[in-house]
């Protein structure tokens, strides 16, 4: 059995001398990491060892420390994994190895990055193993009145679905389940993906490549003349792409996809700051599921909380709009206690938390005339939006996560 160590545990954690067989050594990185549900393997050249880090549900844990001489033999074995060149060390490259994991007999993706740095290339591996589940809406952890509305807006034939939120919110795991949704024998589904993170059956996708100028501008434009259904572009980054994406929408199309914005009003904003033309976004939109993390409590060993009367306030301040005072009062909230199923990480996986926005008639207006993010989050909540904040303090009464993380998320 491996032992994990704390980050704050660094200092004494021995230096591994020598790796007598790499080979063997990498396979044991891969098993333990998809074994502990790890998301990312990161693999560190210091002055004076090599550090290999697993991150686990938004944190850090260290699985070992090795002498510098296994360097070489370490990112060459990953490079070969990951059919890119060996003998590159100037510039990053990326690829993909494919693991065989005996244990469930399946092949799992593992997403390969490689970084040049002071005392060598810094290698990070992103573990993409397939969640059948996913096909269930209900693993994606939407609170009723949002279930309804995005199972009504999927209903729509042509217009942009967009998903938003930070890096790491898990925006591409809801696209992919948004995909699901549709049977690509009854439809033309086409994908712009930067990288191929998962193989879907009959969906037509294909990787974009910018040093030979197929971006995603550029794949969009070809795409519309392959008579599709629905187009799942991986990620809106420049304009050029966000006003195509939008033509595509207004013209009969589907089209699925993520942006880096904080809010579900501020992906509106965000789009008419790319110079996308406020009167085709108010006719073109038709959904923005904006999302973050929040630490899940295992279900095990939760135990009942108290909140302090500041926290209380806080409560009181975000639910009173859409929940009755004497029902807030009654609410009970949960904390993290120790045991053995979470493993002694105080917190067993992460949950979702989401802001739904129906583009709805009574804001179509304020897009034309380019009302603020504010603005429109405002009337938004008169309309029954509930909030990034609302719905993570709606989860922790639920017993899913803790108030302490839903005020994280303020």
């Amino acid at each position: 059995m491996i032992k994990m160590h704390e980050t704050s545990d660094i200092e004494t954690i021995p230096i591994k001398k020598d790796i007598w067989d790499i080979v063997s050594y990498i396979d044991s990185i891969f098993v333990w990491a998809i074994e502990t549900e790890t998301s990312d393997i990161h693999i560190e050249p210091l002055k004076n060892f090599l550090l290999i880090r697993f991150r686990r549900d938004g944190d850090f844990q260290i699985f070992d420390k090795i002498n510098r001489e296994n360097i070489s033999g370490m990112i060459t074995r990953l490079k070969v994994l990951a059919k890119v060149k060996i003998d590159e060390n100037k510039k990053p490259q990326d690829g993909k190895i494919v693991f065989f994991y005996e244990a469930e007999w399946v092949q799992v993706d593992i997403r390969f990055s490689s970084l040049p740095t002071t005392y060598w290339e810094k290698i990070v591996m992103r573990i993409l193993k397939q969640d059948a589940s996913l096909t269930s809406i209900d693993k994606l952890w939407l609170i009723d009145v949002n279930l309804e509305k995005v199972r009504e807006a999927l209903k729509t034939k042509y217009g942009i679905i967009l998903v938003s939120g930070p890096t790491g919110s898990w925006k591409s795991t809801t696209l992919f389940w948004v995909l699901k949704n549709y049977n690509p024998l009854e439809y033309n589904i086409s994908t712009l993906e930067d990288p191929i993170e998962y193989d879907i059956e009959y969906v037509h996708q294909s990787q974009v490549k910018p040093q030979i100028w197929y971006t995603f501008a550029a794949g969009l434009k070809s795409l519309v003349r392959q008579d599709p259904d629905i187009i799942m572009v991986w990620e809106i980054r420049d304009e050029e792409t966000a006003v195509l994406a939008v033509e595509a929408a207004l013209t009969g199309h589907l089209v699925i996809s993520t942006i880096h914005t904080n809010s579900a009003p501020g992906t509106v904003q965000r789009l008419i700051n790319m110079w996308v033309e406020p009167f085709l976004l108010s006719s073109a939109m038709k959904m923005v599921i904006s999302q973050r993390l929040a630490k899940r409590i295992c279900s095990q060993c939760k135990a009942e909380y108290h909140p302090t009367q500041a926290e209380k306030t806080m409560v009181h301040t975000y639910l009173e709009p859409i929940i009755d005072a004497n029902e807030i009062e009654n609410m009970i909230f949960y904390e993290w206690v120790w045991c053995e199923k979470c493993g002694g990480s105080w917190y067993k996986w992460r949950l979702w938390i989401h802001e739904v926005l129906i583009i709805e008639e009574y804001l179509e207006p304020m897009i034309l005339q380019k009302k603020s993010a504010n603005e429109m989050r405002d009337k938004a909540i008169e309309h029954w939006m509930i909030t990034i904040v609302q719905d993570g303090l709606i989860k922790a009464t639920l017993g899913d996560t803790t108030i302490k993380e839903a005020f994280k998320l303020i």
